[in-house]
């Protein structure tokens, strides 16, 4: 065979080393998780406020967009992981050797977006919810979990399988407060209307709900934002295809660092080569299709279906952590004091672990990005980048706590707007990217190319909604 010259763009970063595609998993079982951890993490205030508050105002008639909103983003982390599989190197690092900014772009986006720690702060008032404490307590119970999150972080091992342990305990909580709802509160009417909104029933309800926020429901449902992008870090700390040559994050203060190139990975397009990759390429799809598409589906139709049997129709409802606290109390009344108690705690739990994501994820992307582009010829490991990253967020986080700042208006508008600029965005790199970064025999194509060209038309349409609508809200217009 002549010599392969790798078609990973070199101009702005070092050219990739060739190897040979590892041997995909003998069993599969022992490598499903990184979309497990997607979904957990993304299972956050939208699956426990949003679209129970949607199915509270209008019934299920609405729920056929989560799944189109998590149709859209199965492909979208199909195209990012699809980099990682074929390099070793995240989307991030693919974006950057196009523009040597664009990883920076997206990280500050990120950061813009998850700076304010209102993330916690859902966790800590459930909390209140259980303890009877006054709303003034929800400042300590956040810092202490801020504290929490971050030792948790920088002190484990293996960073990725402390995560994904947390994210694994958070879907069984889920589950076990689904299989106790579908027992005794979630009625036979609600199965209906799930079955109407799926089909005969679909259609966008609006008014009395505002077109944005079903917009954005649909844009953000299952993850959204840098936390898609994440998925490329996730699979590589997994091991998946060339990602195994890639060391793992770990703690620089109880694991084991090793030294690691910043660049990553080719392989030749040679008949074995290509035979694993389709292997791999298969195992992957089923993975994200079984785990995060499945799971974040499952979870926000169940708490629909939870919102719709038990507060339907109820006056005076907010779409803000105040919806968990009705409903909680109505549970109580509906089956029994216990299941309020239950619903809190496991709300709480969820939340807390999503807090934990999104500080992770936040901290990958960055780390990865500023070592890699930025510090490649420095001494410095990733590892610690990560670990001055997660303390500052937490820093930062405490200090606006203490400081008892209300989110400023500019800064809802910026993170309402960034989500969507940066998937718009990123949706149009990744066809760059992966049809010329990548050998012909796997770039992207055919209808997986026509998702995207439907990502770019969908998120460069909620873009310009949501941009101008929030521009109305903080000029008065």
């Amino acid at each position: 065979m002549t010599e392969f010259t790798p078609t990973v763009p070199a101009r702005v970063l070092p050219s990739v080393s060739v190897r040979d595609l590892p041997e995909p998993p003998r069993s599969t079982w022992r490598i499903i998780g990184p979309g497990l951890v997607g979904a957990g993490v993304g299972l956050a205030s939208g699956e426990f406020i949003l679209w129970p508050y949607i199915a509270s105002q209008v019934g299920l008639v609405f729920i056929w967009g989560a799944a189109i909103g998590i149709i859209t983003q199965w492909f979208l982390n199909m195209e990012i992981e699809r980099y990682t599989l074929a390099t070793g190197e995240t989307a991030l690092t693919g974006f950057s050797r196009l523009w040597r900014h664009w990883g920076i772009v997206f990280v500050l986006m990120t950061l813009a977006s998850n700076l304010w720690p209102g993330w916690v702060t859902t966790s800590a008032t459930m909390v209140t919810y259980l303890t009877g404490s006054g709303q003034g307590s929800v400042r300590w119970i956040a810092i202490g979990m801020l504290l929490v999150i971050a030792l948790g972080l920088t002190l484990a091992p293996v960073i990725y399988v402390a995560l994904e342990r947390v994210i694994f305990v958070k879907i069984a909580l889920v589950t076990i407060l689904v299989v106790v709802a579908v027992a005794l509160a979630i009625t036979a009417q609600s199965w209906v209307e799930l079955g109407k909104g799926l089909t005969v029933g679909a259609r966008i309800p609006v008014p009395p709900l505002d077109f944005a926020l079903l917009m954005g429901a649909i844009a953000y449902a299952g993850a959204g934002g840098g936390q898609n992008l994440c998925q490329s870090n996730w699979i590589r700390d997994k091991g998946f295809g060339m990602g195994v040559y890639v060391p793992r994050l770990v703690s620089p203060v109880t694991g084991h660092e090793e030294a690691a190139s910043s660049t990553g990975f080719q392989f030749a397009p040679t008949k074995a080569n290509l035979a694993r990759w389709r292997a791999w390429w298969r195992f992957a799809n089923v993975e994200q299709a079984t785990t995060f598409a499945l799971v974040s589906f499952l979870t926000i139709a169940f708490m629909s279906m939870l919102a719709y049997s038990t507060v339907f129709g109820k006056q005076g409802l907010a779409n803000s952590i105040g919806f968990l606290k009705v409903e909680g109390e109505t549970l109580k009344d509906v089956v029994g004091p216990w299941f309020g108690v239950l619903f809190w705690v496991i709300g709480a739990l969820a939340l807390f672990a999503s807090a934990m994501g999104i500080v992770d994820y936040t901290s990958r992307l960055a780390s990865d990005t500023i070592k890699t582009v930025y510090l490649r010829n420095r001494p410095v490991s990733v590892n610690r980048v990560y670990f001055a990253v997660v303390w500052a967020m937490t820093l930062v986080g405490i200090a606006v706590l203490l400081l008892g700042f209300d989110q400023p208006l500019i800064l809802l508008v910026l993170s309402a707007s960034f989500a969507a600029v940066m998937m718009f965005v990123y949706s149009i790199l990744l066809i760059v990217l992966n049809r010329r970064a990548l050998p012909s025999a796997i770039k992207v194509r055919s209808y997986r190319l026509a998702a995207l060209v439907w990502s770019i038309a969908f998120f460069g349409t909620l873009t310009v909604l949501t941009v101008v609508q929030q521009a109305q809200k903080l000029f008065g217009g």
